[in-house]
């Protein structure tokens, strides 16, 4: 079986983890906005298009980072057995 192999954008210049802000999840950095938040718009449906629209804060390399952030995590997981 081959495997695709790919380059995850570089997350750290956009996220951050503070205890002291929105409790301690993975936020845009200069902002509330959670990875969570993001790919909950994601997985509703919403384009980047639209998300940035109703966040201006945001740009499309923040959308990608947290994208990468959550890919990341997940490949980090173990499972449990």
């Amino acid at each position: 079986m081959k495997y695709l192999s790919f380059d995850l954008m570089s997350y750290q210049q956009y996220i951050e983890i503070r205890a002291e802000k929105r409790f301690g999840r993975p936020c845009i950095i200069n902002t509330r906005i959670t990875v969570f938040d993001i790919l909950s718009w994601l997985a509703s449906g919403m384009t980047f298009q639209e998300i940035i629209s109703d966040y201006p804060e945001l740009t499309e390399d923040h959308l990608k980072a947290a994208l990468s952030f959550a890919a990341e995590r997940e490949h980090l997981l173990r499972i449990a057995s």
